[in-house]
């Protein structure tokens, strides 16, 4: 439990992966050593096992090949993609995205979402703050919604997109609905 007083804070923190809005890459580093530094550095992993895991991964979100090229070099969704690649490569228990397609052009929203989709078809446990409700109706479990820090609603997906209980809830709805 987060709030146990027992509970190791920094050793848990290490098993959630992170995915923010703007990427958070070095960008002074190529892409395999933006893979490879917390591996090492955090979990105590050797550069060759490292690095394997992190190309590993690099493959899954499709741009193993882009591997020894700068964050600067790729596109806004391709360094997305790349900050999927760090956090699974942490080995986490459960990711976290933040607005993970807020900073990106329309045309790479899906790729970055077709990567989040075969995560959650994978069985990976997910915490996702979007505004991409198509999105939200494929892959969630559970829908909260919230309104000026508010949680307004907490229920499951077909209860949230099928028939929802608040007055907030159906006007949002309603108007992301007919756009």
């Amino acid at each position: 439990s987060v709030g146990d007083p027992k509970t190791n804070l920094s050793k848990l923190r290490a098993r959630i992966g992170m995915v923010f809005q703007n990427f958070e890459l070095f960008p002074h580093l190529s892409i395999r050593q933006n893979l490879t530094i917390g591996q090492v550095k955090v979990l105590g992993r050797s550069e060759e096992e490292a690095t394997e895991k992190g190309l590993k991964y690099l493959d899954r979100v499709g741009l193993l090949a882009q591997k020894d090229k700068f964050p600067g070099q790729l596109s806004g969704g391709q360094q997305q993609r790349v900050a999927i690649a760090r956090a699974l490569s942490m080995d986490p228990i459960a990711m976290l995205f933040d607005e993970p397609t807020s900073a990106l052009d329309p045309e790479m929203i899906n790729e970055v979402l077709d990567v989040m989709v075969g995560l959650a078809q994978d069985g990976m446990t997910m915490m996702v703050v979007t505004h991409e409700m198509g999105f939200a109706r494929k892959v969630a479990n559970r829908v909260v919604f919230m309104d000026r820090g508010y949680i307004v609603e907490d229920c499951t997906k077909e209860e949230f997109f099928g028939a929802p209980r608040s007055e907030r809830a159906r006007d949002f709805l309603a108007k992301i609905i007919t756009h």
